[in-house]
């Protein structure tokens, strides 16, 4: 018989920060004031443990011996070795600010930035190779870890895995970044783990600390607004607040509204900081170097805290160390005010606006490490945008700020001052004792909450007599009610012509634990294969939408999630087949998004065969499935023209274009000469237009038509050779409108079956430029695959040139043209940066012959380059690994070789990010040489700001024209102005 698991004897309240990690907890059975913070044992000096409530979310990669034994006690994080010694908390954060291109810093933020693989080990973000890499999912697993540490040392008898843990994750977390969130806790070794906002657990610890008076306090209040602005993030949340239905009730507390990802805080006001004063340390005009300028961001956040405190100095002094031998010698300092601190953040953060401003769109100065900060700092105007989009009819009266920024009482006066112009009338503020664990002990709170609740629901079943006894012992805290913060739904391709559908899946509002089934729509499920769903959320749409219902992809606000995608298995002696399912969808009690599928025999749901449908947060599982496997039957095979509104061609001339594709690729073959099949595109465009103007919608449309006769393509060399080359032009560049993700899985499926006429060397010259045109939607593993026949395929190709040349009258290159493998070798962004650099080097090699392509210099500049067109940035080529391709360059005549140069301003343009910039020298000496050899202007200036590549700039880097209505940006980057 099994045994069961010990019951829980606390509820512990985690507040995984950005900047600090705190722990609340709470006896089950205790009351509000048994809340207690955790004091976090963690080392502070080599010699010394202390423990404090505050664990800095910082993890120092040590170098081997750098700290001899001491960085194992009071206990190594999880998963480190003596090989790779890191340690976490205060004693990493003081490593860090003398060598911070060793600090883990931020985790929080990368785990939420869908630019990076979040599984991946990147961090610290622009490190060297000498330094040992985690990912941020293994760095907030692992402050979880010195947490159940610290908390087991102290209760031996209840270890943290066998508590009620309640572990707080912004607001504005999309789905993805709360199953990492999940995922953190589990490598941690905690299993029972309730996800609850930020926002929400810091109003609970507000209405904790009311007792008896929670309501008289709350009686004039009607709208609160809590704005939650911790290290990495600004939170917006509106809470509504109804009085009691009787006298002796608590009021009614309902979420209405959160804001959007908002990837702002305490981090962005060091990094302020540190570029106010950089001039005076680097030189005007000057930047100092990365390393340098991690350091100046690490001294700018310890002058920011002691210059924002109560009985703060007037000034601190702002040193920069040195490095190696002369550590003082080369020290620098700068003084930084009380009065600066206060100017800098509270007029770049918190400047007035007007109720209609907007954020800005157009990029400002402020810069980060790697991560996608918005485009606009000011947190007004985000402010401001959010109370227009939600509460546009009665503005909040009663704000609750949290977040240590809040210290500051400028940023706090600031704030309710714009609050009640904006009102008309003074907003009342809420007491908030101590912003820095508020989150920690309200999400203990919470978890009390709902003990209580349950509690007393038991105790409604109980005998009259014995009721009255049983609810006073169980003091109820409110709960705030709400349910799901965002509506989601299921896209579906629509038909030709029209937007695609959205499938609503759970409205807004859906309370937690409620399951909605979608019984009216029947769905066809493939087992055994990869299945993929395309989700949708929005945060601003009607909560009148109901589950089941269809409606078109209009309006703003949504935001694609990370897909559901994973491989359901196939009934016993099957290698595949096909069964009819209903979809369940629930914002669970958990707190994050549950959505199964259910098989449906003989019209019955059978719970039996029921598959839970995960969230896939590492790119490479998403990209190979095959999306939309449930759409509707009548919605398949159809196109996605969203971008194409206004397009005249679309409705009235697609028909047309279909029918001419179906007569060269249909299924009945007709009687068409060679010379009709060759002239295809030609016909297309006489009757659409010259294929540059085809835009998206349009081309995707044909891609479509295109896909659904490919098999039809090996009917002649012909057919095949203007089958790749028009369904390339239609799907490039493989990313960027609704649904390519599953067209590329599609088409990879073409990859493995190769060419039908091998022989031709025209169609290997068409199936290499295909590949090039879709490159960018390919996988790190597709692309590895594409990457090495590639290779193969062009050493064969110099090898035959070679003999052709040495021997008159030669066999020619059997295997397709030499530029097009170039060019297709160069757009294999996704693969690791060493395979890109290899395949540099040798491309520098075959530059020293005389004969050798131009086309050499324009891969030189796309293997090097420091902005991907469509990768993530961590697989960027480094500065150093770089240098050798930009000194090639610079060995050229520019004014006789253009190619060269451009390849410079790829290797050498600005991106913001002090990781994959080059330095500011060899930037300089790459902008005199550009003025001197006459550059265009644009060129200069992706040197000296950073500012987005032009349309004929990136059509020159891409290789083709990007498809009008298409914004090619690398994934985590915001749309230009």
């Amino acid at each position: 018989m099994p045994v069961a698991p010990p019951s829980p004897a606390f509820i512990v309240g985690i507040d995984l920060g950005t900047s600090h990690t705190v722990v609340a907890s709470v006896p089950l059975g205790g009351s509000a004031k048994d809340i207690a913070l955790l004091q976090i044992a963690q080392r502070s000096t080599a010699g010394e443990v202390l423990a404090q409530p505050l664990l800095p979310s910082v993890r120092y990669q040590a170098a081997p011996g750098e700290l001899g034994d001491a960085w194992q006690l009071p206990w190594p994080p999880q998963g480190a070795e003596a090989a790779t010694p890191a340690v976490i908390g205060r004693w990493a954060r003081d490593l860090g600010a003398a060598v911070p291109m060793r600090l883990v810093a931020s985790a929080k933020s990368w785990l939420s930035h869908t630019g990076v693989d979040r599984t991946a080990a990147i961090l610290p973000w622009g490190a060297g190779d000498d330094v040992a890499k985690v990912s941020p999912l293994q760095a907030s697993a692992s402050y979880l870890a010195h947490v159940k540490a610290a908390w087991d040392g102290q209760h031996p008898s209840a270890p943290l895995h066998q508590q009620t843990v309640v572990l707080t994750v912004p607001a504005s977390f999309d789905e993805g970044a709360r199953a990492l969130t999940l995922e953190a806790a589990s490598l941690a070794g905690l299993q029972q783990v309730h996800l609850l906002e930020e926002p929400k657990a810091a109003f609970h610890d507000w209405l904790l600390l009311q007792g008896e008076q929670l309501a008289s306090q709350l009686a004039d209040s009607r709208l609160v607004l809590v704005v939650d602005v911790g290290g990495g993030t600004t939170d917006l949340t509106l809470i509504r607040v109804e009085a009691a239905a009787s006298e002796g009730e608590l009021p009614v507390l309902t979420r209405t509204a959160v804001g959007e990802h908002l990837m702002l805080g305490g981090d962005n006001m060091d990094l302020a900081l540190a570029h106010q004063l950089e001039p005076a340390l680097a030189g005007a005009g000057q930047r100092l170097p990365a390393a340098r300028f991690a350091q100046l961001v690490q001294r700018c956040r310890i002058a920011k805290e002691q210059l924002l405190a109560q009985d703060a100095p007037g000034h601190v002094t702002v040193t920069l160390l040195g490095g190696g031998s002369r550590l003082l010698a080369q020290s620098q300092s700068v003084t930084l005010t009380q009065a600066q601190v206060q100017q800098w953040v509270v007029e770049g953060f918190l400047p007035p606006a007007a109720m209609t401003d907007h954020p800005a769109k157009r990029q400002g100065a402020l810069r980060g490490f790697g991560l996608p900060y918005p485009a606009d700092a000011a947190i007004s105007r985000h402010l401001a945008q959010f109370l227009a989009q939600h509460a546009a009819g009665a503005l909040p009266d009663t704000v609750l700020l949290n977040g240590g920024v809040f210290h500051a009482h400028a940023l706090v006066e600031r704030l309710t001052q714009q609050l009640s112009d904006w009102r008309g009338s003074p907003v009342r503020v809420l007491h908030n004792p101590h912003p820095d664990w508020a989150v920690a002990r309200g999400a203990a709170a919470y978890g009390l909450a709902r003990v209580q609740a349950e509690h007393a629901t038991a105790a409604d079943r109980l005998p009259a007599s014995e009721q009255s006894a049983q609810t006073a012992a169980t003091a109820i805290l409110p709960q705030i009610g709400g349910g799901s913060a965002r509506s989601y739904g299921l896209l579906l391709p629509g038909k030709a012509g029209q937007a695609p559908d959205i499938l609503c899946l759970l409205p807004r509002g859906t309370p937690e634990g409620v399951r909605m089934v979608l019984s009216g729509r029947r769905f066809a499920l493939r087992l055994g294969q990869a299945v993929r769903f395309v989700l949708l959320a929005n945060s601003q749409h009607s909560a009148t939408m109901q589950p089941g219902q269809l409606i078109k992809l209009e309006g703003e606000g949504w935001v694609e999630l990370p897909p559901l995608s994973m491989v359901l298995p196939a009934p016993q002696g099957q290698t595949m087949a096909q069964v009819e399912v209903q979809l369940q969808a629930c914002m669970t009690e958990v707190g994050t998004l549950e959505v199964r599928c259910t098989r449906i025999q003989d019209g019955v749901a059978d719970p039996a065969q029921s598959w839970l449908l995960p969230f896939s947060v590492r790119g490479a599982v998403g990209q190979t499935a095959q999306e939309n496997p449930a759409a509707d039957a009548d919605a398949e095979n159809t196109a996605d023209p969203k971008h194409s509104k206004g397009l005249k061609t679309a409705d009235t001339l697609l028909p047309q274009a279909v029918a001419q594709l179906d007569r060269i690729f249909g299924t009945q073959a007709q009687a068409v000469t060679s010379k009709e099949v060759r002239q295809l595109r030609q016909s297309l465009e006489k009757l659409l237009g010259g294929r540059e103007g085809w835009d998206v919608g349009l081309l995707r449309a044909l891609f479509d038509a295109l896909l659904a006769r490919a098999k039809r393509r090996r009917r002649s060399a012909d057919h095949e050779r203007v089958w790749f080359n028009l369904a390339g032009w239609c799907l490039r560049p493989g990313v960027g409108a609704q649904l390519d993700s599953w067209r590329i899985a599609q088409v990879w499926s073409l990859y493995e079956q190769g060419l039908g006429h091998a022989k031709e060397a025209a169609n290997w010259t068409e199936w290499w430029v295909f590949w090039r045109r879709v490159a960018a939607g390919l996988n790190e593993e597709q692309q590895m695959q594409v990457l090495e026949a590639v290779a193969g395929a062009m050493q064969k190709t110099v090898q035959q040139t070679t003999q052709r040349s040495v021997a008159s009258g030669g066999g020619k290159a059997s295997l397709g043209s030499y530029d097009d493998m170039l060019r297709l070798f160069a757009a294999m962004e996704a693969v690791p940066w060493s395979y890109r650099q290899e395949m540099g080097q040798w491309m520098l090699q075959r530059l020293k012959r005389p004969d050798e392509s131009v086309q050499t210099w324009w891969a030189i500049g796309r293997v090097a380059a420091r902005q991907p067109l469509a990768a993530n940035a961590h697989l960027v080529m480094p500065p150093a690994a770089a240098q050798e391709f930009l000194d090639a360059t610079l060995q050229q005549d520019w004014r006789k070789n253009e190619t060269a140069m451009f390849a410079a301003v790829q290797i050498a343009r600005m991106t913001g990010d002090r990781a994959r910039d080059v330095p500011d020298a060899v930037r300089q000496q790459v902008l005199e040489k550009m003025r001197a050899s006459g550059a265009p202007e644009r060129w200069v200036t992706l040197l000296e700001q950073v500012v987005q590549m032009q349309a004929e700039d990136q059509k020159r880097s891409l290789g083709d024209s990007v498809p009008p209505g298409l914004v090619l940006l690398p994934p985590g980057s915001r749309a230009p102005a």
